[in-house]
């Protein structure tokens, strides 16, 4: 089970009812914070939810309303009486990033571990979420995010038995590991069936749309893209500012086959974005509008 909520859904700067974009994930607990920018720490408490469990944060950019909270987050955390290690990952640069932020939190009763992205695509796993970082196109360097919880092939006892595998091997070969009994071998693949369909959330903001994106949500049961700009003659606005529009983030869900898609990180001068659904629907209709504090429950699908 992967728990997901939309901390806020706000572009540029907080107002008075959307905080700043970021977003949780919380699976066998731990949790994950993608961007922490300013309000991040209060969208979450208005969510009932706690900073303690975050083990690792990625950060999509530098831009201000995505890294600047990155304090608070930090005090609030230790404050809640942390210790362990907290992996931050985001493009090169973001260890200095950090520290210069931390030189109004600069004491910490945990230790803060660096990850720097700086090839186009980078995959790497955090407490069971398989997590790919994949370069977007925004004016400065950025990524996107994809989560997945991987599921495995069903155990075959009818196999299990017919190889003659001792029992005493079958819990291990479950889990995914080899083991050896009285000089024999045993893998997991004498015994377990194809993978199964596991769950995958891909996050992208701050970007135009490029292949890359919808080749990275492929699939995904949920995909929470940017919408910087609703209005169609704001087309230009986006290209210059290398934002998306609705229409633009609708298409790339379209492609991807996604099963949902919530749009975010919304222009502050954006009103009325309701209006604008029925033709966004029309290019992909599981779009919906974010909203701060929406969450949703993912689980395995039933067999």
């Amino acid at each position: 089970m992967l728990d997901i909520c939309l901390l806020g859904t706000a572009g540029m700067m907080p107002l008075p009812n959307r905080w700043l974009t970021s977003m949780m994930a919380r699976f066998n607990g731990s949790s994950l914070l993608i961007d922490c920018g300013e309000g991040t720490q209060i969208a979450m408490k208005e969510c009932g939810w706690s900073p303690k469990p975050i083990d690792t944060m990625l950060i999509t950019h530098f831009h201000a309303d995505h890294v600047s909270g990155i304090p608070g987050m930090l005090l609030s955390m230790g404050n809640a009486d942390r210790t362990e290690p907290l992996l931050i990952v985001g493009p090169k640069g973001i260890r200095n990033v950090v520290e210069s932020l931390r030189i109004i939190a600069p004491e910490l009763p945990f230790e803060l571990e660096f990850k720097e992205l700086t090839e186009q695509e980078e995959k790497f796993e955090v407490h069971g979420m398989q997590v790919t970082a994949f370069r977007v196109k925004h004016n400065v360097i950025c990524y996107g995010y994809s989560i997945e919880i991987p599921r495995a092939g069903r155990f075959d006892v009818e196999r299990a038995k017919a190889s003659g595998i001792p029992l005493r091997a079958w819990n291990p070969l479950q889990k995914g590991n080899v083991i050896e009994i009285d000089g024999v071998t045993y893998t997991p693949d004498m015994v377990m069936g194809p993978d199964r369909k596991g769950l995958k959330v891909t996050y992208c903001t701050d970007t135009r749309p490029i292949d890359r994106i919808w080749q990275e949500a492929t699939g995904s049961d949920l995909f929470i893209c940017e919408g910087m700009y609703c209005e169609p003659e704001k087309l230009q606005k986006a290209k210059q500012y290398k934002h998306m529009t609705f229409y633009e983030a609708a298409e790339l869900a379209k492609k991807a086959e996604v099963k949902e898609m919530w749009l975010t990180h919304f222009s502050p001068s954006l009103l009325g974005a309701k209006r604008y659904m029925k033709d966004v629907r029309e290019i992909f209709p599981a779009a919906s509008l974010g909203e701060d504090g929406r969450m949703i429950e993912l689980d395995f699908e039933e067999e």
